[in-house]
């Protein structure tokens, strides 16, 4: 069973320890706004090699989506894949009222471009798409 975490614990983890947030979000939404410090990784491009990046080494991974549905499955798969704590943002993304930022930046995390086109379609409308 996958935990959540709260709004409120989360902004408590991001100031005192290391935690990385990954937001399963398709890029434009990302880019239009985001959990900051979060880096986008939709669905679509958990592979293997995702799994290499600096987010994956972090102690504590929590998922962000749109509502909290899709980010309790994408949980459960990572939680089986790393080494750290990993829980799901209860709420998701609608439910968070802590620092925004927006745009892609250099989060660390996959280019909206390249091979696989711009993200999961089956999430651009907002909805919590099944992963």
């Amino acid at each position: 069973m996958v935990t959540e975490t709260t709004p409120e614990e989360l902004k408590s983890r991001l100031h005192d320890g290391d935690v990385a947030v990954v937001d399963i979000r398709d890029p434009s939404s990302y880019a239009a706004g985001h959990i900051e410090g979060a880096v986008n990784v939709p669905p679509n491009r958990l592979s293997p090699a995702a799994l290499d990046a600096p987010w994956a080494a972090a102690e504590e991974v929590v998922v962000s989506c749109y509502v909290g549905k899709s980010s309790k499955r994408v949980a459960a798969v990572l939680s089986e894949r790393l080494d750290a704590d990993v829980s799901s943002l209860r709420g998701g993304f609608d439910a968070w009222d802590g620092p925004v930022a927006d745009g892609h930046g250099d989060d660390g995390g996959p280019s909206s471009e390249g091979p696989g086109g711009v993200g999961d379609e089956a999430t651009s409308g907002h909805t919590d798409a099944p992963f």
